[in-house]
């Protein structure tokens, strides 16, 4: 048992912004699991909370140490813990479900309507310590850096969205080239997609899809998005809609691209009601559409080991900056203007 206090970021107040300060080291009951925290990185989700929008308001529990996506060692386990060991490295599902719920007991319970979730709900990982249930511990090979093991979590996201409908040989478009949607290129190549086709307003961001799989990149700042995907994939247009921006428009265009009997999977989050024409984007073009959210337990996890822990995909290039703990400030500013992909900060 470890006893005293640890750094840890937290939001303190319901209000725009964060603090680093001294708060305690959590203690494991019998079935939790302690670990050390060896690297964290910054979600969008994340980001929502530093700025306080409407989401954190009606979302995010305060006071709280927040951030969810870790990797590091295990230093200590609960006493009727049995399938985790000291010294183990580790990351972790960071939805905590119920278990019970008709959801939960046929398969789907990453839409458990009774889930805490680590670092939103309940007490996360931008800290020296965290403390996570050895049900959801997700043991990491040793060979794998700490700073790619952290993006679990949010390749997790890009890995259903990807997977949710048949992939092979079909002409993929990803709208919105963030970090989940950078990762769902390199998912989709590794999958075997046809063309992979980039969607966003930033240059930075798709170059980087390059970097990670696309083979075609278009900035719909500058051009119809919708168009273009259209003389991309010979006029039918993309027969996979991966929407990862959560912008109304772009999602309209998103459906207005799409060629018939194709698929539209939505993770982006809109900020405001959607307007579509049911009729024409969706009844008359016979779409399949999945919506999507985190991680299914645990099919999605074992699904990424599999690309990971046979180098089927490389994210390297995704790590952009590697900075510490106490530069949060810096780190937060930097993702408010996106001229970065993922933001990993290193606790050693």
């Amino acid at each position: 048992m470890r006893m005293g206090t640890m750094l840890g970021l937290v939001k303190e107040q319901r209000a725009p912004g964060a603090v680093l300060r001294e708060v305690p080291i959590p203690v494991c009951g019998p079935f939790d699991v302690l670990v050390q925290v060896k690297a964290t990185s910054i979600c969008g989700t994340d980001l929502h909370i530093y700025n306080w929008d409407t989401w954190a308001e009606q979302t995010v529990v305060t006071p709280n140490v927040f951030g969810h996506e870790f990797a590091g060692v295990v230093v200590d386990i609960g006493s009727q813990v049995t399938n985790v060991h000291i010294g183990d490295h580790i990351s972790a599902e960071g939805h905590m479900v119920c278990g019970i719920c008709k959801a939960c007991r046929t398969g789907n319970s990453h839409v458990c309507p009774h889930t805490r979730s680590f670092g939103i709900t309940a007490p996360g990982c931008f800290a020296e310590y965290a403390l996570v249930q050895a049900s959801n511990v997700i043991p990491n090979s040793k060979a794998l850096p700490f700073e790619l093991a952290c993006l679990q979590d949010a390749l997790g996201n890009a890995v259903q969205t990807v997977l949710t409908g048949d992939i092979v040989g079909k002409s993929v478009a990803i709208i919105g080239a963030g970090p989940i949607g950078l990762m769902a290129a390199a998912v989709a190549k590794a999958c075997g997609a046809g063309k992979v086709i980039a969607v966003d307003v930033n240059e930075y961001r798709l170059a980087l899809a390059v970097k990670l799989g696309a083979d075609a990149i278009v900035n719909s700042r500058m051009e119809s998005m919708a168009e273009r995907l259209r003389e991309l994939t010979g006029g039918e247009g993309a027969e996979v809609v991966l929407e990862m921006s959560g912008h109304p428009e772009a999602i309209r265009d998103g459906f207005e691209a799409a060629a018939h009997s194709g698929r539209v999977s939505l993770l982006g989050i809109p900020s405001r009601e959607v307007t579509l024409d049911f009729a024409r984007h969706i009844i008359f073009k016979g779409l399949h559409i999945d919506g999507i959210t985190g991680r299914r337990m645990y099919q999605t996890w074992y699904q990424m080991k599999g690309l990971l822990d046979t180098g089927r995909i490389d994210l390297t290039p995704l790590v952009t900056h590697s900075m510490k703990l106490t530069e949060y400030e810096e780190a937060f500013q930097l993702m408010r203007t996106g001229q970065c992909g993922k933001i990993v900060f290193n606790h050693d």
